[in-house]
């Protein structure tokens, strides 16, 4: 059986998304409706796979099916396509499966010629529109087909306007039209080295080839890959009849939303312009009206469109996003589609479509996108400040918000230049590590030159809700002269530049920015949303500040404080390099002890912000040598502090040196050689409990042995942390349970978990560890390349920023079906950086686990998104 490539908008309908695209389908749906649609038909998403597959060429079995619905059409509108004196014109429009606005290419006015704009001419009694119409379909088709840059005509364009005097092209006559459209000839066989087609089937294929072609540009992948859209998909082309806004003063196109996009008003909200084409709209060429006005401009058509976009709105129970054109006075409906939306229109249409009874809560839920949430929990630049500033480059955008404030290189510059004056600062560093956490925390925002989506300074800036771009490799940093540089433009301290960490752009200047705002409807879509979820949410936090924005956000316990981060503040670190340079248990253990009382007091002060969820505490986890400086002016000033020789320092750092740290001597094995640290750090664990617990709460602390990869491993440790415990709550007289698990972040203990979790009484899975582990290289060194992987369709996306659910969630499935054979009560997170991924929380609720950890400022997100795992996939 042959199979069926094209669809006529009358055989297809709403259900076929996926062959005719969202495009197409709504077309085919609006034609059943009996809305004014212009007809035409589709060319559907498996042709567009078949292109590919076919070393891109549309195979003559298609192309006969296109000519097939082109007759078909014409004999709808009785006219012929290439008539000389009355030409059926069409315009070619994508339309994939998911709405990619303004990611691919469109062109009107298809099928005329040098000789069937005179008869267009002669047969409308309006040569102005007819060259109108010719010199915009040739600009379109240089432009989209042949990839000639559209400059060129504008070039002569704005030329003609200064010749006449004149300043909008609507001020130009047919005269002056048609000369025009003889310079766009003349130019296009002068680029090109051959004439413009002259042959509308001709020009018919190639624009659907070059629909196709779109498909796989760089805006457009680059546009899938931040929306999730897999290449696979295609992208459907719908051939229409033209409708023609630019036939004078009785006719023109528009724009609308059925609710304002922008704040969720139900009112009607779009522009339109009187004698234009579509693409003047929506390319700022004149400056379009409100849609109020067509109101008084033309009260019954007014009438029309609104009944129509209210109509629509109720069949599609959404904010509908609609194309229109009226042709000497007669509406058209081009297109309509589910409208792009603020975060804050988001909630309140959702909100407003259950109260006026079109939506259940349940599939409000649904109609809000996790990721749009990030919008609402950070600063944003003013937008009209934004429009004119100045991009110098762009790096990853690593966490979101906006920030603007004045550079400094180091820690402890950013401190200082804040206190001096508290103006706001923006640390600027090559890559950031443990030791730059104060000059983090002081400053609006973090720019790194190297580093990925998941290293240090992105996963800090993350859970602190700081602006941060990261791996912006064009930006080279000098921090001894005080400056960095960006394609030859220097920055020194002390100047202003500003951060989108939700777009990854860099301005080379001070830019306005406005607090997020957080309405009555968030915290009503959020308690929707809860009742809908499975899964738990945690939030990954180090000290009380950040436990207590999560818990605010509604964290139900903390997944991950990583207790090397309470490390590097200035009052402990010295006692950190003592236990360090040591030179026995006893001297270490005395160094451990001072160390305790401020471990403690840490572990009290999350406890209490927890209000009794549970709380995990990662024991030590990285290389000791992350502890200690490298430069030989710091090295002589710190044994110098220590009482110590600068030589005999300086060896003991050397001997910390490993060739690749982040297989090496760290997590468990830090414990395995010197189990005096997890002595101590499960005394300080287990007396802030007590401390607690007596004070009228109810907190079951959970030890996480990091980086376990042999199950005797853990077995050694939890010894030490059982033994260490009991002794603790014997000698305090109370009764106290606690737990005892493992971070699964190597892939030995996936294929092994069901002897660990003879151990484990509960598994945590450091995906980012594991993505390392698993793929075989650095999440910091990975952005290098991984840019020539996307083009190269390799990956579709960061396997750091979306669980790679083949490799690493086959994994992680394996240690979750293995663990619970062994303890049906295994309690299963994730506490890697995916834990804030929509698409990865999904992943996680889908294999089976207890809760998802991440970031505070995500975890709105992770609510929301385990939300919809739920209602699509009911546990």
């Amino acid at each position: 059986m042959t199979t069926k490539y094209v669809y006529l908008f009358k055989e297809g309908n709403a259900s076929m998304k996926n062959l005719l695209g969202g495009k197409g389908a709504n077309l085919a749906d609006m034609t059943s409706l009996g809305m004014p649609v212009p007809q035409g038909f589709t060319v559907t998403t498996e042709a567009c796979n078949d292109y590919y597959a076919n070393k891109k060429v549309i195979k003559p079995e298609i192309i006969k099916q296109i000519f097939a619905a082109l007759e078909a059409t014409e004999k709808e509108y009785g006219k012929t396509f290439g008539d000389p004196n009355d030409p059926f014109l069409v315009s070619v429009r994508s339309g994939a499966r998911a709405s990619m606005p303004g990611m691919m290419d469109t062109i009107l006015n298809l099928g005329l010629t040098n000789v069937s704009v005179k008869g267009l001419a002669k047969l409308t009694n309006n040569p102005r529109f007819a060259y109108d119409s010719y010199r915009r379909f040739i600009q379109m088709f240089a432009d989209v087909v042949m990839e000639i840059d559209k400059e060129n005509f504008e070039h002569l364009l704005e030329a003609m306007k200064h010749e006449k005097g004149v300043e909008l092209d609507t001020d130009l006559n047919a005269d002056d039209l048609e000369k025009l459209v003889g310079q766009f000839l003349v130019k296009y066989e002068e680029l090109k080295g051959q004439p413009f087609p002259q042959d509308p089937r001709e020009q018919l294929i190639e624009a659907i080839t070059a629909v196709f072609r779109s498909w796989d540009n760089p805006r457009a992948n680059t546009y899938r890959r931040l929306n999730h859209i897999p290449y696979e998909w295609g992208t459907a082309v719908n051939v229409q009849g033209m409708v023609f806004g630019n036939m004078g003063d009785d006719s023109g196109t528009g724009v609308a939303f059925s609710r304002n996009p922008s704040d969720g008003t139900n009112e009607l909200y779009g522009e339109y312009l009187f004698n234009a084409q579509g693409e003047d709209v929506v390319a700022g060429i004149r400056t379009p009206k409100p849609i109020a006005e067509l109101k008084k401009d033309n009260p019954a058509l007014y009438e029309q469109f609104f009944n129509i976009s209210k109509k629509l709105e109720a069949h599609y129970r959404d904010m509908q996003d609609m194309e229109f054109t009226i042709e000497r006075g007669k509406l058209y409906m081009l297109q309509t589609r589910n409208g792009k939306r603020t975060a804050q229109a988001a909630l309140k249409i959702a909100i407003d479509l259950v109260n006026e009874g079109v939506l259940t809560k349940k599939e409000a839920v649904l109609k809000v996108e996790p990721a749009q949430l990030d919008a609402l929990l950070h600063p944003q630049f003013n937008p009209a400040a934004l429009k004119k500033a100045r991009v110098i480059t762009t790096g990853l955008n690593a966490s979101p918000g906006a920030a603007t404030g004045r550079v400094a290189f180091t820690a402890e510059r950013a401190k200082e230049l804040k206190a001096k004056d508290g103006l706001p600062v923006i640390l600027v560093r090559q890559e950031t590590s443990p030791e730059d956490i104060e000059g983090m925390i002081v400053s609006s925002g973090i720019l790194t030159s190297r580093g990925g989506m998941t290293s240090h300074a992105a996963v800090v800036a993350r859970g602190m809700g700081t602006c941060c771009v990261a791996g912006a490799g064009a930006v080279r940093v000098y921090e001894s002269k005080k400056y960095f540089e960006v394609n030859g433009e220097k920055f020194s301290e002390g100047d202003w530049i500003s951060l989108d960490g939700s777009t990854g752009k860099v301005y080379g200047e001070k830019v306005e920015t406005q607090d997020a705002t957080v309405s009555g409807d968030f915290a009503t879509l959020m308690a929707w949303a809860d009742e809908f979820r499975a899964l738990k949410v945690r939030t990954n936090a180090d000290n009380p500040r950040d436990a207590k924005v999560a818990y605010n956000y509604g964290a139900e316990g903390i997944g991950l404080c990583r207790t090397e981060h309470m490390f590097f503040e200035a009052d402990r670190i010295p006692a950190v390099r003592e236990m360090i340079v040591a030179k026995n248990k006893a001297e270490r253990e005395k160094a451990l002890a001072k160390l305790l009382p401020m471990q403690r007091q840490d572990f009290i002060g999350l406890y209490k912000e927890m209000k009794g969820y549970a709380v995990t505490i990662r024991y030590l986890d990285p290389p000791l040598h992350e502890f200690v400086p490298t430069a030989e002016k710091d090295i002589r000033d710190l044994a110098k502090e220590m009482g110590l020789s600068y030589e005999e320092l300086n060896a003991t750092i050397e001997g910390l040196h490993e060739t690749n740290p982040m297989l090496g001597h760290r997590g468990v094995r830090l414990s395995v050689t010197y189990p005096e640290i997890a002595e101590m750090q499960t005394r300080a664990v287990i007396e802030a409990a007590i401390q607690v617990n007596k004070e009228g709460m109810k907190v079951v602390p959970e030890i996480m042995i990091p980086l376990v990869g042999e199950v005797k491993e853990l077995q050694m440790i939890k010894d030490v942390v059982v033994a260490t415990a009991e002794k603790v709550i014997k000698e305090s007289g109370v009764k106290l349970e606690y737990l005892v698990g493992t971070m699964i972040e190597i892939p030995r203990a996936c294929i092994t978990a069901d002897e660990i979790a003879k151990e484990a009484e509960f598994f945590s899975f450091g995906t980012n560890d594991l993505t390392q582990m698993t793929f075989g290289f650095s999440r910091d060194d990975a952005g290098k390349f991984l840019g020539d992987y996307y083009e190269k369709k390799i990956f579709a996306s960061d396997p750091f920023a979306h669980i790679d659910q083949k490799g690493v969630g086959k994994l992680m499935q394996i240690a979750v079906e293995l663990g619970k054979k062994v303890r049906p009560d295994l309690k299963l997170g994730i506490c890697g950086e995916h834990g804030g991924d929509p698409l990865s929380v999904e992943f996680c609720h889908n294999i089976g686990l207890t809760y998802v950890s991440c970031s505070p400022f995500r975890v709105p997100i992770a609510r929301l998104a385990a939300a919809h795992a739920n209602i699509k996939n009911p546990r």
